[in-house]
């Protein structure tokens, strides 16, 4: 435009920008952006999770195809059967009292991993004492894939009665809680023990996960 100064330029391409795109997550598979509270994908393979919209949660929700990625389920399960030994769960070589167990469809076998200041930590699973547990191999069944996880606790050792069965609690949960419980634990980690802040947040998830549980039928 004729007689048109720099002033007036600059304002009309400051006008005609497009906004600034939304801040916040985004679904890792469309980029569309998602709310803080969200639904995870895993990706098989990669053993990885992914944050997603709705819409492409529901692309990978059938648990029963071969697919590269599995929707991670809602569901919160306890066991009435479920009995613990201290000298089985010492016997599962887990040098801590709390671990997660999921079957890992790419190797096909049970895997646990246990919290620690490090992270998620595997273990070497020992399946014929892991079958030693009264109800474990029930739990196990009815695990998803991957998506999936049995939750483990058991009392403190100096309070336990090796030779008795312990109030041990076993919960299936979904895999992204197990990591969601995790990471909060390293980033809480203090000392050789963790400290009195991780113990008050372990107590606090296992109330929020005992809350959200029923009772697994018979």
């Amino acid at each position: 435009m004729a007689g048109a100064g720099a002033y007036d330029v600059l304002t009309r391409i400051r006008a005609n920008k497009r906004p600034a795109p939304p801040v916040g997550e985004r679904c890792e598979m469309c980029a569309e952006p998602i709310a803080d509270e969200h639904q995870h994908v895993v990706n098989v393979a990669a053993r990885q999770l992914m944050c997603t919209c709705r819409g492409c949660y529901l692309l990978f929700a059938d648990q029963h195809a071969k697919l590269r990625y599995r929707a991670v389920p809602d569901r919160y399960l306890t066991f009435s059967d479920f009995a613990l030994d201290r000298r089985a769960w010492d016997a599962l070589q887990i040098p801590v009292g709390l671990a997660f167990f999921f079957h890992n469809s790419e190797m096909d076998k049970t895997v646990a991993f246990y919290p620690g200041p490090a992270g998620a930590t595997e273990s070497e699973l020992d399946l014929g004492a892991w079958s030693t547990i009264g109800g474990a191999a029930r739990a196990l069944t009815m695990l998803a894939d991957d998506v999936e996880a049995l939750l483990v606790r058991v009392p403190d050792r100096q309070h336990a009665d090796p030779e008795l069965n312990v109030a041990a609690e076993c919960y299936l949960v979904p895999i992204d809680a197990c990591y969601e419980f995790v990471g909060r634990l390293r980033m809480l980690w203090r000392g050789f023990d963790g400290g009195q802040e991780v113990r008050a947040f372990v107590d606090d998830f296992f109330d929020r996960v005992r809350a959200r549980s029923t009772v697994a039928a018979p």
